[in-house]
């Protein structure tokens, strides 16, 4: 019976220094696995960093572009106020061309009546002076 406590007291111990050996490369392959899981995640930090700042700098732009494209458009909506003004004004201009052609017109239509009144006068007159002229000859 010391013979079979023996070898099995013996077989115990082979099978813990395997069990032994496999924990020991088991933690050498987990401890590589950790350092590529380091540099793995010390890579995606830089990577991680490298989109901040570039997305910093967007957001930046992208805030310079909002003010510029604010100013422009202040300064656009002058400039077609403007234009609306210049619009009005050529319209008002327009219509007072139209009153003044209109009022020349009419007076333009008086003159004429009081023109041909003048020359019928002129011509009553002319015949006077020449029947005039006729009978004193």
């Amino acid at each position: 019976m010391g013979v079979i406590l023996y070898s099995a007291l013996a077989i115990a111990i082979i099978a813990l220094l395997i069990l032994m050996i496999y924990a020991v490369i088991l933690v050498f392959n987990t401890k590589k696995t950790m350092e590529e899981v380091r540099e793995t995640l010390g890579k995606i930090n830089h990577q991680v960093n490298g989109v901040t700042e570039d997305a910093r700098e967007v957001v930046q732009d992208s805030k310079g572009l909002v003010a510029d494209l604010t100013q422009k458009s202040t300064q656009l909506d002058g400039l077609i106020q403007g234009a609306k003004g210049i619009g009005d004004t050529v319209e008002d201009f327009n219509k007072s061309l139209q009153q003044l052609s209109n009022i020349i017109s009419k007076h333009s239509k008086e003159d004429q009546e009081k023109a041909a009144q003048a020359v019928k006068w002129g011509a009553s007159i002319f015949e006077y002076w020449n029947n005039r002229k006729h009978k004193s000859n």
